[in-house]
């Protein structure tokens, strides 16, 4: 039974292309997809370019066919009913502006066609220039607009149907790094005022990252995991999460020992790996275990519960604000580290032997058992941080 005070559920949605020879292909585009979104959340969809993102919000929009399962919007089956009577709008990367038209002629468009009443349409159109900050350039065209007004207009001619749904693709991804930026902390200030639900595809992890309550990470078709930006970041469910989303490291780790809740893998004389020891786990298991490179210092932390292992300076990385050394270990894997640009961090060198340590808890060991489970693949994931928690 559909939640009425979610926006938008979808139950097992899979879609499936025809090749050209008219037989399906084997892989679908999108597989088994179970997800809810939040009255007035900002839900992402993130993954790689051919992930099934943007076809997922085309489903949600109507402009395509789930081979099955279903899509609920609030509470309504809509899995059937076509585009035009669904409570949503799409917001595109083109944003597909009439150029003939003034900004207030564009954003009345879709008001217009639905017969609303010209008292309440010049109401709505000036109440959407107003959320969208483009008050006194109402009488302007696109041409005369720069990229950024003109993703406003698009988002204003969106926003003035008063949707119970927002679907966004890549809309900022037309723009240049500085003023994307800029258009990010605009639209979350624009869904924060407006309390409408967002659905936004992007592959950007930054984005995301910056702008969602909630994200699902998506690839080949499959929904790898779903969970606020901070779990995603600090506890990645699948390897393909901890590598798409930022930067991590990813080793597997021989458990020599156990030592109270942790797991232990001896390298050297005085080298070893902690990590959490998972439920059932015993020596001569291998776990999978992530740690950020931001987490790994060169100077012990102080205290006795910490991971140590020594390795070479293979590479240093400068990056402005920050240094990232490749590091080469015993065996030839390696490990990256990230360092704060201070008066010492640009002085190592390539063959400098270092020492690196991080905190016991820094090591994330990664379930990669855990499909289906609470905010793996096929779960619906951790639910949507309350309105005030989204807000704060």
């Amino acid at each position: 039974m559909p939640d009425t005070r979610h926006a938008i559920e979808l139950d097992t949605v899979t879609k499936r292309y025809e090749a050209r020879d008219g037989e399906t292909t084997t892989r679908p585009a999108v597989r088994d997809a179970t997800f809810s979104v939040a009255e007035g959340e900002f839900f992402s969809l993130l993954g790689p370019s051919g992930c099934g993102k943007s076809t997922t919000l085309r489903m949600l929009a109507g402009f395509e066919d789930p081979t099955s399962g279903r899509i609920h919007l609030r509470g309504q089956d809509v899995t059937d009913v076509p585009p035009a009577r669904r409570d949503v709008n799409m917001v595109f990367q083109a944003y597909a502006l009439f150029p003939h038209m003034t900004v207030a002629q564009n954003v009345a468009f879709g008001p217009r066609v639905r017969r609303v009443k010209r008292a309440e349409l010049g109401e709505r159109v000036r109440e959407a220039l107003r959320i969208v900050r483009l008050e006194g350039l109402d009488e302007r065209r696109p041409a005369q607009l720069s990229g950024g007004q003109q993703q406003r207009v698009a988002l204003a001619r969106a926003l003035v149907n008063r949707p119970a749904a927002l679907l966004l693709d890549e809309p900022l991804g037309a723009l240049d790094l500085k003023l994307r930026r800029e258009m990010q902390s605009e639209l979350k200030a624009i869904q924060a005022r407006t309390e409408t639900t967002f659905v936004y595809v992007t592959h950007d992890q930054d984005e995301a990252l910056t702008m969602s309550d909630r994200i699902a990470v998506m690839n080949e078709g499959v929904i790898e995991q779903i969970a606020t930006p901070r779990r995603l970041y600090e506890r990645p469910a699948t390897p393909f999460v901890a590598d798409f989303i930022g930067t991590s490291n990813v080793v597997d780790v021989r458990v020599d020992d156990v030592d109270g809740e942790h797991a232990v893998m001896r390298l050297g004389e005085h080298g070893r790996i902690l990590a959490p020891l998972p439920t059932g786990g015993r020596a001569g298991d291998t776990l999978r275990v992530t740690v950020r490179p931001e987490r790994i210092a060169l100077e012990a932390p102080g205290d006795t519960g910490c991971s140590r292992v020594e390795g070479t300076v293979r590479e240093v990385v400068y990056l402005g604000s920050t240094i990232e050394l490749v590091v080469g270990l015993a065996g030839g894997s390696e490990l990256t580290v990230r360092r704060l640009n201070l008066d010492d961090a640009a002085d190592h060198r390539p063959g400098e032997p270092v020492t690196l340590h991080w905190r016991a808890r820094h090591s994330f060991v990664i379930d990669e058992s855990a499909a289906g489970g609470d905010d793996a693949p096929g779960g619906g994931g951790e639910p949507a941080p309350a309105a005030a928690e989204r807000v704060a």
